[in-house]
């Protein structure tokens, strides 16, 4: 094995696996899109490649897409049973997030709307907004013409501020209050503050623990509040799905407030809020394990704040 070959790969693994997980919106497939680039470079002829970090972005770039376009993933997305793999503050897979494109292109709301778009729109929305990559090189790397990259860029643009409601964006701090004073209201049962609580547009959806073959989508303040009441009521049916009582602890996740269910040093569940004008506009529920892996593996490795339930 060439020494220098996988020292120039892993020098941009990290750059490579955040522009991965965005275009997938899923972690465990960012790694092996990721793990076929590293391959592909192993048996690549390193003489003729002249600049490493356009050739292995182009590579994972493209392996992306094919994975978007199989017929396997477009049957989980369409299906109605896919939402975004959550990661937790400080996940290096999360990259750049020194503009608010990066940081918004990293959303569950923007990853979730990204599903919407081509394959082809979503690679060059990403690798414009979230990666500053110019139309020329984006040009390059999908065997597309300048003017086309143009196009696919201003359609998902579009598409995606069309979609995506607006309002004053909540620092960390304020929306954490938020969450708070909504998590205190659900566990106590005060529905009339939880609904004046929610945005007059709010919506909730779940992937039912992984038990349900759709998502469960909820709409107006009223309903969502009832579903977050049912919820958010620990019953020993649900204890014995998480396999115990978790503590409760409210941390940042893919850039927004979440409230986390941790069991053993093990997250069995998280809701993740978007806090808009000091109301919560969505909230997104996840307890699959198959889609909480990751996010478990770098809690363990992270310094929690105490929880604000010690045993739900």
């Amino acid at each position: 094995m060439d020494s220098a070959a996988v020292e120039t790969f892993e020098a941009g693994r990290g750059r490579l696996a955040s522009l991965a997980y965005r275009l997938l919106g899923s972690a465990a497939d960012a790694e092996d899109a990721v793990q076929d680039t590293f391959l592909r470079w192993l048996a690549a002829d390193h003489e003729r490649v002249e600049v490493p970090e356009a050739w292995l972005t182009k590579v994972v770039t493209n392996v992306c897409l094919d994975r978007l376009r199989s017929a396997q993933a477009r049957h989980e997305r369409v299906a109605g049973a896919w939402l975004p793999e959550p990661l937790l503050e400080g996940d290096p897979m999360l990259g750049p997030a020194d503009t608010f494109e990066q940081r918004e292109s990293v959303s569950l709301a923007v990853l979730t709307l990204l599903e919407r778009l081509s394959p082809v729109e979503r690679a060059v929305y990403v690798l414009r907004e979230a990666f500053s990559y110019s139309h020329a090189e984006i040009a390059g790397i999908l065997d597309i013409s300048k003017s086309a990259s143009q196009q696919h860029a201003h359609r998902a643009r579009i598409r995606v501020a069309s979609e995506r409601p607006r309002g004053s964006e909540a620092d960390p701090a304020s929306a954490r209050r938020v969450v708070e004073e909504f998590l205190a209201a659900a566990t106590s049962g005060r529905t009339e503050r939880l609904v004046a609580l929610l945005t007059d547009d709010v919506t909730a959806v779940s992937d039912g623990a992984g038990l349900s073959k759709r998502l469960l989508e909820y709409r107006t303040r009223e309903r969502v509040a009832s579903f977050v009441r049912a919820g958010f009521k620990p019953t020993p049916a649900k204890r014995r799905l998480a396999g115990g009582s978790p503590s409760i602890h409210i941390a940042l996740v893919n850039g927004t407030p979440a409230v986390l269910a941790v069991l053993d040093d093990r997250v069995v569940g998280a809701v993740a809020f978007e806090v808009r004008d000091g109301k919560v506009a969505s909230l997104r529920g996840i307890a699959a394990a198959d889609r909480l892996g990751r996010l478990s593996e770098v809690w363990r490795q992270h310094e929690s704040d105490a929880p604000v339930i010690d045993a739900w």
